[in-house]
């Protein structure tokens, strides 16, 4: 393998990607034949084939994961060398990696937005996931930072406040506990909505009940906020939800936040980093970017928030 160039590595990365000649043709701007020839190529230098045809579907075989993993290691050395490059010559662009989670896509393309006006050469890459996911992206170093609303014990990471992040509990504007003071007791025997296991929303949720002794109706559990706020909208039960999530169904009245004691729970947004990590120049202007404004970027979407009453926060 020593003698693979590193534009076979960049093609057998695209179709392992693909697992489809034809699509990574088109992503690299070859022709399908030009392809399958560099891939030839580069499965006699391994002496073992790489993909296995299984009907019309493309598969690694054995020899191509192991491989992938060393090829994908050896591309993403050389794009950081190419950042590294860059930023000795002073340049404000680069390519930006950022992953965040599920709950944080709400406000995260805004931010993203004001800080490109400042910094127009900078390549952004977005990832979505949910927590579960997002951890598993800082232990492997996958990505430049991370915004998440609690920060791991593991592994190591800095850690940067950079603004709010309530939690509240919604529901329809039609609702029999709407306009009512509330206790965690009053909530048992509803319907809980909640998202799937390894979100953040969920872990909290599930805390609450338990500490709070919550019994509910009934509890179901739904992949993503947006699924979440039409089943509330709709009537099919309450949510625990980041206010950042929902300021378009608060301002038209889709959804109520309840005026539950001990509710908002204070969390905070933070940007992540993974310890020892080396960052350019580009990725500390943003961690400076959103220390310095992010908390004014998302005030608008807590303005209306109700008054705490003797708010609890444990764990």
């Amino acid at each position: 393998m020593r003698h693979a160039t590193l534009r076979q590595m960049q093609i057998f990365d695209a179709v392992a990607r693909h697992l489809s000649f034809s699509n990574a043709a088109r992503e690299l701007g070859l022709t399908q034949p030009a392809v399958s020839l560099q891939i030839k190529q580069i499965e006699a230098l391994a002496g073992l084939p790489l993909f296995e045809q299984m009907g019309r579907v493309l598969l690694l075989t054995q020899a191509g994961t192991i491989l992938l993993g060393h090829v994908r290691t050896i591309l993403a050395a050389v794009t950081d060398a190419d950042k590294a490059m860059d930023a000795l010559k002073g340049k404000r662009a680069g390519a930006l990696r950022i992953g965040v989670v599920s709950t944080a896509k709400y406000f995260a393309p805004r931010l993203l937005s004001v800080f490109t006006a400042g910094y127009p050469g900078v390549e952004l890459g977005l990832t979505v996931a949910n927590r579960e996911q997002i951890l598993g992206m800082i232990q492997e170093n996958a990505l430049d930072l991370f915004i998440m609303g609690r920060p791991p014990t593991e592994p190591a990471v800095r850690a940067e406040r950079f603004a709010p992040n309530p939690m509240v509990m919604v529901a329809a504007s039609d609702h029999p506990l709407v306009r009512r003071k509330l206790t965690f007791h009053d909530l048992s025997g509803e319907t809980f909505l909640m998202r799937e296991p390894g979100s953040g929303t969920r872990i909290l949720m599930e805390k609450l009940m338990t500490d709070h002794g919550v019994l509910p109706h009934r509890m179901i559990e739904m992949s993503s906020n947006e699924t979440i706020k039409q089943a509330v909208m709709a009537g099919m039960g309450i949510s625990l939800l980041s206010r950042n999530t929902m300021s378009l169904e608060l301002s038209v009245g889709r959804l109520v936040i309840l005026d539950v004691e001990g509710l908002p729970i204070q969390r905070d947004w933070y940007v992540v980093i993974r310890e020892g990590k080396h960052l350019l120049p580009v990725a500390e202007a943003m961690v400076a970017f959103l220390k310095a404004r992010g908390e004014d970027l998302l005030s608008d979407a807590i303005r209306t928030l109700p008054p705490r009453r003797n708010r609890h926060v444990s764990g």
